[in-house]
């Protein structure tokens, strides 16, 4: 069964609204089960565009940038599930991974546009814009998502979040074989 062609609209029309940091968006995805297969797609087109388009890398490189960002994103919403859920929840915190799957996963929806940093010259300064630009759909993800009324109290489980993926993805990063 594929993605009718309705529902890839759907999808897209969604990616717009992530891209447009709109809150509404992120409680409706957070609330549909259904979108966890979009959040998937989007992860793995955004983790394609980057192994492809920004490292330029070929077809195994493409598979396994894939794979790492499926399992980054699922790292990744782990760590903010504990932070912003179980470290740093307010009263009004009902949250599951599940949940945190869907609304990181849409948050990812803007890295499409790190296809542009094959662009000579200004490549590097787009991929930075896009990157500030996914982290600020992260803060709005995480804010939604934990049912937060605080920002700040988003952009502190983002930041808190962010030093143990940054760790492991160090660590990881040591077990790659080296070039011969």
């Amino acid at each position: 069964m594929g993605t009718s062609r309705a529902e890839g609209a759907g999808m897209i029309q969604r990616m717009v609204r992530s891209a447009k940091l709109d809150p509404h968006l992120y409680e409706e995805v957070e609330a549909d089960t259904g979108a966890m297969s979009q959040a998937l797609i989007i992860v793995a087109i955004v983790a394609l565009i980057t192994a492809v388009g920004v490292s330029r890398g070929g077809i195994g490189d493409a598979l396994l940038g894939i794979v790492l960002g499926i399992v980054g994103w699922a790292l990744w919403a782990a760590i903010t599930y504990f932070v912003g859920a179980k470290l740093l929840p307010t009263p009004q915190t009902h949250a599951d991974w599940g949940q945190m799957l869907r609304v990181l996963g849409f948050a990812q929806s803007v890295g499409v546009l790190r296809v542009l940093g094959v662009i000579p010259g200004v490549g590097a300064l787009l991929l930075f814009i896009v990157l500030l630009w996914q982290i600020a759909a992260m803060v709005v993800a995480v804010r939604q998502a934990l049912d937060y009324t605080s920002t700040l109290r988003a952009v502190a489980v983002v930041i808190i979040g962010a030093i143990p993926y940054m760790v492991l993805l160090f660590l990881l990063s040591g077990l790659e074989p080296a070039a011969a």
